[in-house]
């Protein structure tokens, strides 16, 4: 087992598998979280992280959610399907509720919105991270909800734009301009 790891890591395996099209970001969390005693494998892209999973599925991983095919959600299901006892987080810079539902049922034992810190990460991976009261007072703008809605129905259409603006009856390049957003507050 490696020194700088708390001794909550699975079987003394600290391999970590971190999937992100982000390469500023990969290379900073790699490097981050290396130097706190995990074994790191970074790729791009989703079909590299299902390839790495299939060959060899790590106790830890960390996976980017980027609609398309094959998805960081594909990975996840991989993961949970070769090694149950994996340790996965799903990260995104479009963070919706259907999605972040969506992971957890596969397999990931928490969703983080990008920008993501390293030490947050490494918390949530070692199950160590502190629960953080639910503020009730700060409730879903109409702007978030009527995103929320785009996104659900864009992920029950498979991710296909076509059908998803005929399905919400908008023009498919307002429909792109709305996806290609962040998530409103």
């Amino acid at each position: 087992m490696h020194e700088n790891l708390p001794a909550r890591s699975l079987s003394n395996d600290s391999s970590l598998l971190i999937v992100d099209r982000d390469r500023v970001l990969l290379r900073r969390v790699s490097q981050s979280l290396q130097t706190r005693g995990f074994d790191v494998t970074s790729v791009e892209f989703a079909y590299e992280g299902l390839l790495s999973v299939r060959t060899s599925p790590p106790a830890f991983a960390i996976i980017e959610f980027h609609p398309g095919r094959p998805s960081g959600l594909d990975v996840v299901t991989e993961l949970a399907m070769r090694r149950p006892e994996a340790r996965a987080v799903v990260i995104t810079a479009y963070d919706s509720i259907a999605t972040a539902v969506r992971a957890i049922k596969l397999g990931a034992i928490d969703y983080l919105p990008k920008p993501v810190e390293a030490d947050d990460l490494c918390a949530v991976l070692l199950g160590t991270a502190i629960e953080i009261p639910l503020d009730l007072s700060k409730c879903m703008s109409t702007r978030r909800i009527k995103w929320e809605h785009i996104n659900r129905v864009y992920e029950l259409c498979d991710f296909n734009v076509s059908e998803t603006a005929r399905r919400l009856a908008i023009h498919r390049r307002s429909l792109q301009r709305i996806l290609s957003k962040r998530a409103p507050r």
